[in-house]
């Protein structure tokens, strides 16, 4: 999947402060958070050390974009466009999804 911002997509959202909204959505909403945690193999207990490392923010923005509605749930939330997430996760997660195109 291959998406691009639209041009009237509102303000810019840098990758990292979006995946924090993202975390902080999660913990507001425990369903989602399990879900993640499920799908992630992480523990709650974890999250904090794991939130550190580098592909953590990509694997928050692989978790909203492989399920549109949690995509349109969060972008509801946050106020930010879905165009502007799917921009954001092609940031941090390479060109094309699931490599880097080479």
């Amino acid at each position: 999947m291959h998406l691009k911002p639209a041009k009237n997509a509102g303000p810019a959202h840098q990758p990292e402060e979006i995946a924090v909204a993202i975390l902080a959505w999660l913990g507001e909403e425990p369903d989602m958070l399990t879900r993640f945690l499920s799908l992630s193999g992480l523990e709650a207990s974890s999250l904090r050390q794991f939130s550190r490392s580098p592909g953590f923010s990509a694997a928050l923005m692989e978790f909203v974009m492989a399920h549109e509605p949690s995509l349109m749930a969060f972008s509801a939330h946050s106020g930010i466009p879905p165009a502007s997430i799917a921009a954001a996760w092609q940031a941090l997660s390479g060109p094309y999804y699931g490599g880097t195109g080479a």
